[in-house]
């Protein structure tokens, strides 16, 4: 055998997941636009009924996938990464199905329970990029997985806009045809890159909601500082994108059309840095210091959004927060270098569970803060503030990194490079 063929090996596995990641995030962003109408539809009441219909949806989702992330993860380092990545597009698959069918209110809520517990694909794909990537090169192999969902979520809210033209349920269908033909590739090109001889006991304590991260917290203490770090990271991250389309309505009056356009501009953005810049940065100026510099563009681009008088000045804040999603992928990877080969599964796992805890908390918290300002538009506005809360929550996050990576190289490893 020669050196070449497991390199080769690893670039079609790693193509793979990249295309799966594309497919999931466009499956699901697909019915973004009309989910909204196509529950106002089916139960014919106000606007603001369909909104918080719309909120429990996104709270249900998110707890389900916090309660099922830890044994996906489990499950991958038992039995492979192939099988959840393989059960979790069939799952997706039927989600849609059942939305795309759902005569009412009920049915509908089923689709997102399901959705909730087949949301694993993306935590195994980033096992999964462990398992056939060096460990120096995983801030690299993890950025490619942030470009694939923001391809998917640029293309996917044009699309199912578009495809809603001619049906409310045609996204529903689009994206159940993808997840499936997704699953059905992976059935007989994705090979299982867990051997056999590499893969962990299965602890049925491990399947604890919370157990992916008390057994982080628990077994690697030296991570609290940097899980803490995540946990704000997280909370902001997802605070600040459900308040931007109700700030810039209330403030600048902006159309669905300039909000997707916002979207759009920040997908194209981001994927931009992740897809070209994660590999270079993580060589110089290496991990550490590239996880600090995003957290600290973070704040001032969300700083930006929350002082911007304008929708012009609003913009501005935008390549700010897309150089700054560059610290995701440095954090993903300094976690995975900590852990054990055999433990990259519940790493994820615990990953997961950080972001849909996050996920649950972050819209109530948020939504709290802007309608205690929403009414306030005077020169001196503090409408802005949950932007601002988010920017501090940040800034708290950079101040954790800065001191608990104090003594690691450049690469964030603890090693000089």
């Amino acid at each position: 055998m020669t050196m070449s063929t497991p390199r080769a090996r690893r670039g079609a596995a790693t193509s793979f997941i990249f295309i799966t990641v594309v497919l999931d995030m466009l499956a699901a962003s697909l019915i973004f636009p009309v989910l909204p109408r196509l529950i106002q539809t089916l139960d014919h009441g106000a606007m603001s009924y369909t909104t918080t219909v719309v909120g429990v949806f996104a709270t249900v989702f998110a707890v389900m996938q916090f309660a099922v992330s830890p044994l996906q993860g489990a499950l991958s380092d038992r039995f492979g990464r192939r099988p959840i990545v393989l059960a979790s597009n069939f799952g997706l698959a039927t989600d849609y199905l059942v939305m795309a069918l759902a005569p009412n209110l009920p049915w509908l809520f089923v689709g997102r329970l399901i959705a909730g517990v087949a949301s694993g694909s993306v935590s195994a794909a980033y096992a999964y990029l462990a398992d056939v990537t060096e460990p120096d090169k995983r801030a690299a192999s993890f950025g490619l997985i942030g470009a694939a969902a923001g391809i998917g979520s640029i293309v996917g809210p044009v699309i199912g806009g578009q495809l809603s033209t001619f049906d409310l349920r045609a996204p529903f269908w689009v994206a159940g045809a993808l997840s499936l033909a997704n699953a059905m590739y992976g059935l007989f090109v994705l090979p299982e890159s867990l051997p056999k001889e590499g893969r962990a006991k299965l602890d049925w304590r491990q399947l604890n909601p919370a157990g992916a991260l008390w057994w982080l917290l628990r077994t690697y203490p030296a991570l609290v500082p940097m899980v803490a770090a995540a946990l704000l990271l997280s909370l902001a991250s997802q605070g600040a994108n459900v308040i931007a389309p109700l700030y810039t309505i209330a403030r600048y009056n902006w159309t669905p059309t300039a909000i997707g356009l916002l979207l759009t501009g920040f997908g194209v953005a981001t994927f931009a840095a992740q897809a070209g810049l994660v590999g270079l940065v993580a060589k110089w100026p290496g991990e550490r210091a590239t996880t600090i510099i995003g957290l600290v563009l973070s704040i001032v681009g969300l700083v930006l959004f929350g002082w911007a008088e304008s929708g012009t000045q609003f913009w501005f804040g935008v390549p700010f927060l897309a150089l700054g999603a560059l610290s995701g992928p440095m954090l993903a990877a300094y976690f995975s270098r900590a852990v054990a080969p055999t433990e990259q599964g519940r790493l994820q796992g615990a990953w997961t569970s950080i972001n849909s805890l996050m996920g649950v908390f972050a819209p109530g918290l948020f939504a709290a803060v802007f309608a205690n300002v929403v009414h306030d538009t005077g020169p001196r506005s503090w409408i802005g503030a949950p932007f601002l809360v988010a920017a501090g929550m940040i800034a708290a996050a950079a101040v954790l990194v800065t001191w608990a990576t104090r003594h690691a190289g450049a690469d964030g490893s603890g090693r000089d490079r």
